[in-house]
């Protein structure tokens, strides 16, 4: 039987070890989560905030007390998302039977007396997937042969719509290379603004993950909007997926460091490129990118995209007022309410900003947890300043891989010490990169 002492261990290390999960790629997730002994992981999979990747991984990996575990978390949210049907409504689901005079007519038979073929299901998926998943799913109600492959040859040869292809990955229990084959295919010219939703529900669902879908989206284009969707209603990114989506886009786009150049060239040439992301970029970075057919201009929404994810030397200004506020962030006020307040206020003021708090905010495990200088919320879209979260994970991201690249055994020696570290988040990677001490340097 564990002590107390021992119990308060494991489950700091598995608070941290959650906090660093968000920003590490899958390998290094894979690697970390083997390491952790029992207690740890039940602790890990049944208590914290879990990232989208790390319940995936978990999912693939893990075994099922692990499954188990995750179950019974309260803060893993939507798998899939809360107030819609889950897979296991959606296979309870009966054909209304305003819909069968319609597939009778269309068919030429009655859709019950023997099993659809695929050409008939294919045909009924297209007429019926442009309005989302609902119809689609009834059509996968009926009988049918569930046979992945042609249906994903029907898709590599001419696309089906986004609602029919997200209730396949809702019902239809593909092996994981045909998911990727099927979020590989572009989206189909009459899909419009709803594009995303197959993508979004494959990692809401835990199909897949952020950085295989950077890996297998095509056009780039697509994957660079994946990590700032546009404003529109409907299916989207809860603000911690939104983070993994950015988190994932800027590993693959690491390679083009701050050279404004090559991020030019990446916004000019991404319009027409039709392969994935990585690709175009490791073309960017050897100067063998082909002269694609002209795409026309980018759109306003990749615009905004890239802008978002290029990297900014701007600092806010304040003078005496900035400084006082980066003190403060090393020397807590009298309750943790006030100095959530103190924060939040600065923030609103353009004092800080989130990349100020993930530098100077002290000890590093309270500055990687957004809910130790924002509040704690305990809804899927966590927090009202949206971009001081997205501000302060880009900034974690960028300065764990700096460090850390992505060798298992350094992300690993960052988690052992981060529950009783002191200091920020630059000294306690100073310290395991190199074994310096950390006393008074900045």
């Amino acid at each position: 039987m564990s002590t107390a002492e021992e119990d308060r261990t494991s489950r700091r290390l598995a608070w941290c070890v959650a906090h660093l999960l968000r920003h590490a790629p899958d390998h290094v997730v894979t690697d970390m989560i083997g390491r952790l002994d029992d207690p740890t992981r039940k602790y890990l999979c049944r208590d914290e905030w879990l990232s989208a990747g790390t319940v995936t991984l978990l999912l693939r990996h893990g075994g099922p007390a692990d499954r188990t575990f995750i179950a019974r978390n309260p803060r893993v949210v939507g798998r899939p998302l809360p107030g819609l049907p889950g897979p296991a409504r959606y296979a309870r689901r009966r054909t209304p039977p305003e819909l069968l005079p319609v597939l009778r007519a269309e068919l030429g038979r009655d859709p019950a007396e023997e099993p659809l073929d695929t050409a008939e299901l294919v045909g009924l998926l297209r007429r019926h997937g442009r309005r989302g998943p609902r119809v689609p799913l009834d059509i996968l109600a009926l009988p049918h042969h569930p046979d992945p492959e042609p249906l994903l040859a029907e898709h590599l040869r001419e696309s089906l719509p986004t609602g029919s292809v997200e209730a396949l990955l809702l019902v239809a229990d593909l092996p994981l290379e045909t998911v990727h084959a099927f979020l590989a295919a572009p989206a189909g010219p009459s899909d419009g603004r709803s594009w995303h939703r197959p993508a979004v529900r494959a990692v809401r669902m835990g199909r897949v993950t952020h950085e295989e879908l950077v890996i297998h989206v095509a056009p780039a284009y697509r994957t660079l909007l994946l990590a700032r969707l546009p404003d529109t209603d409907g299916l989207r990114w809860t603000l911690p997926e939104q983070a993994g989506m950015q988190s994932a886009v800027l590993r693959a786009l690491r390679p083009l460091g701050d050279d404004p150049r090559l991020w030019a060239e990446l916004l000019r040439h991404a319009p027409g490129h039709r392969g994935p992301l990585p690709e175009l970029v490791a073309a960017l970075v050897d100067g063998t990118v082909p002269e694609a057919v002209d795409a026309g201009e980018p759109g306003p929404d990749l615009v905004r995209a890239v802008r978002h994810l290029t990297p900014t030397a701007g600092e806010p200004y304040g003078g005496v007022e900035r400084e006082l506020a980066l003190t403060s962030l090393a020397v807590p006020m009298d309750s943790v309410r006030e100095d959530i307040r103190w924060v939040r206020d600065c923030l609103d003021r353009g004092l800080l900003t989130g990349h100020d708090v993930i530098r100077h905010k002290l000890p590093a495990c309270w500055a990687l947890d957004q809910d130790h200088w924002l509040g704690d919320v305990d809804h899927p879209d966590r927090h009202d300043r949206p971009a001081a979260v997205l501000a302060s994970h880009a900034e974690a991201d960028q300065l764990l891989a700096l460090a850390l690249d992505e060798d298992p055994e350094a992300w690993w020696n960052v988690a052992r010490t981060l529950p009783e570290f002191a200091g920020t988040l630059p000294h306690l990677l100073l310290r395991v990169t190199e074994g310096g001490s950390v006393s008074g340097r900045s």
